[in-house]
């Protein structure tokens, strides 16, 4: 009897048994744990006529979204041009602040011997927040992988620096724990507090999965998998780690709820810490938002409803909202002016030193 048989173009030629069936000998094929998408997406990026078109397009889009805001500005006047300007400083300052303690927190969830520098990861968070302006939501991280990866001095790969993000996600979910318990318990409808326990518990669970990670990598139901391999190879947190990094990242969560609170005063808006921290709370948690037209306009449009739950104004709330966001952006573009600043400068010293250097030789 004559047996036919369609064979793998990966399977290895063999006799057949004796009951008519092959020995089948499959031929394994090892990959490297970054996908051939994230190779292609590289070699895009590194041809010199797309970065050009995409810096361009970025650029443009920016400067027509500030002409536009400064229209609208003009036209209709600051939200906040009748605040206290000694508390409006002060609550700049303290964003500005935010931002350093939020990149040295995730600089933490990086190898060290990968690990970014504090201002790339600072350059990056005023980039995605100046980008929110107009990006849609949850496009901000793949601005923050762009600029991180194109920053001189990064070693991190694509896939590292996607995880972190990741884990930065759920941390700053494990830092609002706290504000929006105290924010469900300050709250009188019961709306608002079952969102605010939502919102605490999930950052509870995504604590819990942070810091047992390590030990998830490892489970040999998760590690047989490609995705298993691929998590295992660029998780470099340790517990410790993860600690310090959600630590750091509290702090920064807590500067700005207080500058929330010191803008609140600023205004003589009737409002207390607790009405501050559950407007960062609202806001923050609409980032988070899988699609979402804009997010810098959804996250105001969260904070101004709860600021009308709280008892303010519709108009004055909106006012605000848009005038806290908009401080929050200004602050992200003086810390990319600061650094960008600080790297010129440093580039146009280095240069000097050569040439010296070359015309002593």
């Amino acid at each position: 009897m004559t047996h036919l048989c369609l064979r793998d173009p990966h399977e290895s030629r063999v006799p057949w048994l004796s009951y008519g069936r092959p020995i089948r000998v499959t031929q394994v094929r090892t990959r490297s744990a970054d996908s051939t998408v994230a190779t292609a997406v590289m070699r895009l990026l590194s041809n010199r006529k797309i970065q050009l078109v995409l810096n361009g397009s970025f650029g443009l889009v920016l400067l027509g979204v500030a002409i536009v805001s400064i229209r609208h500005f003009v036209g209709a006047g600051w939200p906040i041009h009748h605040a206290d300007p000694l508390l409006v400083t002060c609550a700049a300052l303290l964003f500005l602040a935010a931002y350093a303690f939020k990149a040295w927190g995730w600089q933490r969830l990086f190898h060290a011997s990968e690990r970014p520098t504090a201002d790339a990861l600072a350059f990056a968070g005023g980039a995605a927040c100046v980008g929110g302006i107009a990006l849609p939501g949850r496009v901000d991280d793949a601005v923050r992988i762009a600029v991180v990866k194109r920053y001189p001095g990064t070693k991190a790969g694509i896939g590292t620096l996607g995880l972190s993000l990741l884990v930065l996600g759920m941390l700053d979910n494990a830092a609002l724990t706290p504000m929006a318990s105290v924010a469900a318990a300050g709250s009188s409808h019961w709306t608002t507090r079952a969102g605010f326990a939502l919102v605490a518990a999930a950052g509870v669970a995504a604590a819990a999965v942070v810091a047992f990670l390590p030990r998830i990598v490892r489970i040999p139901f998760v590690s047989r998998r490609r995705f298993g391999r691929w998590l295992a190879e660029h998780t470099h947190c340790t517990k410790k780690e993860a600690w310090a990094a959600w630590l750091l990242i509290s702090i920064s969560w807590s500067l700005r709820g207080l500058a929330v609170f010191l803008l609140l005063n600023a205004l003589s808006m009737p409002g207390s810490y607790v009405l501050a921290l559950a407007f960062l709370v609202a806001s923050a948690a609409s980032a988070a938002l899988p699609i979402a037209p804009a997010g810098a306009a959804t996250q105001a449009g969260a904070g101004a409803a709860i600021l009308v739950l709280g008892g303010v104004g519709t108009a004055d709330a909106v006012a605000f909202s848009v005038a806290a966001q908009a401080l929050v952006i200004v602050t992200g573009a003086a810390v990319m002016l600061l650094i960008g600043s600080w790297q010129l400068a440093l580039r146009l010293r280095a240069s000097r030193v050569a040439r010296a250097a070359a015309a002593a030789a």
